[in-house]
């Protein structure tokens, strides 16, 4: 049984999932793949979990970075989940870019190389943003792309970690999966 509870943002209204196990979801509302996987059958209930999501992000949005981790609980593919375990430990203020994270895969995979494209479609499904940070995502010529919350909140969001450069720039043709 997955559960919900809502958070108002400085940037939006934010729908949390969870089940016994963790935090299974965290979208902004209207966002590219809202709630895609949240099962049909769920209960709006606040629960331990949701409590320490909610301190999680007050401290996050207040220009803080948490000191304190919030269970979770990766509901993808296998694929998926290496690519979002790699986003999770992207240090606070800091990027990396889809190669990088390819060939992170392909070294622990012992592969020669690991598709950009497929970390991409990766990055572009996290079920929990902003705590699994997908934002901190950026192209190698420093593009702002694939953010399914839209490329305003990523650029709110790195620049509320500081990590924003300006180098840094949105395409004209987007290259979100």
């Amino acid at each position: 049984m997955q559960y919900t509870h809502y958070y108002s943002s400085p940037l939006g209204k934010i729908l949390l999932a969870a089940d016994e196990k963790g935090l299974t979801g965290l979208w902004f509302e209207g966002q590219k793949y809202f709630a895609l996987y949240l099962d049909r059958e769920h209960e709006e209930k606040m629960l331990p979990v949701f409590e320490k999501a909610v301190r999680w992000l007050d401290l996050y949005f207040s220009g803080k970075e948490p000191d304190f981790e919030v269970p979770l609980h990766f509901t993808g593919t296998d694929f998926q989940n290496e690519v979002w375990e790699i986003l999770y430990s992207i240090p606070y203020g800091k990027t990396m870019t889809y190669g990088e994270i390819a060939k992170q895969i392909a070294a622990k995979r012992g592969f020669k190389r690991m598709s950009a494209q497929a970390v991409g479609g990766a990055v572009g499904h996290n079920e929990i943003s902003i705590i699994v940070p997908c934002h901190r995502v950026v192209g190698a010529n420093g593009s702002l792309t694939g953010y399914a919350g839209g490329i305003d909140k990523k650029i709110a969001l790195l620049k509320l970690e500081g990590a924003f450069k300006e180098e840094f720039f949105v395409p004209k043709h987007s290259t979100a999966p």
